[in-house]
């Protein structure tokens, strides 16, 4: 005599538990996918945004700082400003630029009422990099810059990047406070906390060159939808078929 549950309690047991499941799974790939869409749909809107910010005429500097959004919400605005560079702090950050390795030079601009803004004056070739070797490069007196508002980052963007050597003047992550400390600027010097790539206006001798800015903000999403709905359709497929068995049994 069997003390047991009876057989077909456990098995309707059994097919609750998978059903169960399989809904819960299949509701966890639906908003996965959902959330991808709703990402997708946000790039679109930034990709089109930052598009139409890059061919705006620019402003003054001050005037797009002052306007309200932090300056991560405000990357590639056209701007412009005035002021003198100064060659001897510049720094030097390793790039490649139409095949060829070197550095982009970023050198303070100081401006007439006493600030320091970084500005990236563009690429010059790995031999290039002592500034002595290119004088021809070194603008003298003021200046007007125009360019592409930059926001610094805070933190190294990937641990397989190798770490900064400001010792060696050496660069491989925008760090605008170990560019700033290792400039050799006054110590009481106002900096701020913004990068400029310059346009591709020619500056004297042909370097740096200008206009190295890449805009590219990949969009994946859609892959991802794709993934996730796919995955949830397959389930679904796969559940439904499993419980026609069961119920023709």
């Amino acid at each position: 005599m069997s003390i047991g549950q009876p057989e077909p309690r456990r098995s309707r047991l059994s097919l609750a538990l998978v059903v169960g499941a399989g809904l819960v799974v299949f509701a966890i790939l639906l908003m996965l996918g959902t959330w991808q869409v709703q990402r997708m749909h946000w790039k679109e809107g930034l990709i089109a945004t930052i598009e139409a910010r890059v061919h705006a005429e620019p402003k003054p500097l001050d005037a797009v700082l002052a306007s309200g959004p932090a300056v991560a919400d405000l990357e590639y605005t056209p701007v412009v400003l005035q002021g003198a560079f100064v060659h001897s702090a510049e720094r030097h950050f390793f790039a490649t630029w139409n095949g060829a390795s070197g550095f982009f030079v970023y050198t303070p601009l100081r401006r007439p009422q006493g600030d320091y803004v970084f500005v990236n004056r563009g690429f010059v070739p790995y031999d290039l990099k002592d500034p002595a070797r290119r004088p021809q490069s070194l603008a003298d007196g003021p200046v007007e810059v125009t360019g592409l508002l930059r926001a610094p980052l805070v933190e190294k963007p990937s641990a397989i990047l190798p770490d900064n050597d400001p010792g060696k003047n050496l660069f491989y992550w925008k760090d605008i406070r170990a560019m700033a400390a290792s400039a050799g600027l006054p110590a009481d010097a106002s900096i701020l906390g913004v990068f400029v790539d310059a346009d591709d206006t020619p500056n004297a001798g042909g370097l740096p060159v200008g206009g190295v800015t890449i805009v590219d903000l990949p969009n994946n999403h859609l892959q991802y939808v794709v993934t996730w709905y796919g995955l949830a359709a397959a389930l679904a497929a796969v559940l439904g078929a499993w419980l026609w068995r069961n119920f023709k049994r």
